[in-house]
């Protein structure tokens, strides 16, 4: 992977935007919302894979992703902000034409300071191995969700979940033969690699599933508005880039687990604090537990990512990162899905909310037992 690679693939994301911005109608408009999500998706682990063969050492590469970390921090933040403003000033379309310019900016910039890199030769797509993927993570996805709105007894909802399960295996075992697998399981083999690519997974789900949830919490039991309820997650927002910036000089001075173990020690601390909360729960009283939870996640992912790719050889590194953004983004639409049915019932909404809270606590435990092999 090198710069015309990198561009070749940031062009598919600006040319999707473009797309969607001048989209007739709802199904092209969808159509390239797919083919931005494409463009994304190929995207983010082949700007890891990059930072990795930029950085020699463990100390430069972390600081590096760190970096890399913040950004996405900051547009996390700014994000729904902007484009509300945007919609409210000009329209809808405003916030697909504004990525054209920074995908071309993007693209000038790789061209003028990205390596190439190694990569490994003559692999195919695993077409078969990704529409099983997509298939078990949509089914696994609907079944969640339908056992929160009927239950989980319902013959549907037990059928959804025996074929996310009959789906996995016929994954595991189609990657196992495949001869370019989208997923070499040859790489679970590191112990390393394998516990930090469990962490992120887990950790995306109770930190994404929350920011689902808790919006939810915001709109719909403190009614706020949709502009405060994101003015509310910006302070959490805020310290992720911070500690995304610091994890680095932490993971240096003390290597990466510390700052992983205490990162999610943060989050569990946060989560279970907020166990009590209620509709007459002022913000400031949970603006503590939220800044917890947003250092905590922030001082892990950097170091996480950092040592995954440590794992694996430079040629394999695009191959790793895909399976950690994979992962990470798997456990997003996982958290959403699960904690969205635990908050289904409206009557039930606060009692759902704590087992969300109590469910991302005992899996940032468990992640930390995991962090204790890296």
């Amino acid at each position: 992977m090198g710069p015309s690679g990198f561009s070749s693939r940031g062009a598919i994301f600006v040319l999707a935007s473009l797309g969607a911005g001048i989209a007739p109608n709802l199904s092209l408009l969808v159509l390239a919302r797919a083919l931005q999500g494409l463009g994304a998706a190929i995207l983010v682990p082949c700007s890891l894979a990059l930072l990795n063969h930029a950085y020699a050492t463990d100390e430069a590469r972390t600081n590096a992703i760190g970096v890399w970390a913040a950004g996405a921090s900051v547009a996390l933040a700014a994000g729904p902000v902007v484009g509300g403003l945007l919609i409210a000033a000009i329209g809808w379309r405003s916030i697909f034409f504004m990525n054209v310019p920074i995908g071309v900016l993007g693209i000038w910039l790789t061209w003028q300071y990205a390596q190439d890199t190694t990569q490994l030769r003559n692999r195919e797509l695993d077409l078969p191995g990704q529409a099983i993927a997509i298939f078990a993570l949509a089914d696994l996805a609907a079944a969640t969700i339908e056992g929160g709105k009927v239950s989980w007894t319902d013959p549907w909802v037990l059928a959804g979940c025996s074929l996310f399960v009959v789906s996995a295996a016929a994954f595991v075992i189609l990657e196992f033969r495949a001869r370019s697998p989208m997923l070499p399981l040859s790489l679970f083999h590191d112990r390393t690699f394998s516990a930090a690519t469990l962490i992120g997974l887990l950790i995306n789900v109770g930190y994404y599933g929350l920011i689902f949830v808790l919006s939810l919490f915001f709109e719909q039991v403190k009614n706020y508005t949709a502009l405060r309820t994101g003015l509310a997650f910006l302070p959490m927002t805020a310290i992720v880039l911070a500690s995304n910036l610091s994890a680095g000089r932490i993971s240096a001075r003390f290597g990466p687990r510390v700052p992983i173990l205490f990162g999610l020690a943060l989050f569990i601390a946060g989560c279970f604090s907020l166990l009590r909360v209620g509709p007459s729960t002022p913000y400031f009283k949970m603006a503590f537990q939220l800044l917890a939870m947003g250092a905590g996640i922030g001082l892990v992912v950097p170091p996480l990512t950092s040592v995954l790719l440590g794992a694996v050889e430079k040629k394999r590194s695009g191959i790793a990162s895909g399976v950690l953004n994979s992962s990470r983004q798997a456990g997003s639409m996982m958290g959403v899905a699960l904690f969205g049915s635990l908050i289904a019932q409206k009557a039930r909404f606060l009692h759902g909310l704590h087992a969300a809270l109590f469910v991302s606590g005992l899996l940032a435990l468990v992640g930390c037992c995991l962090g204790l092999l890296i």
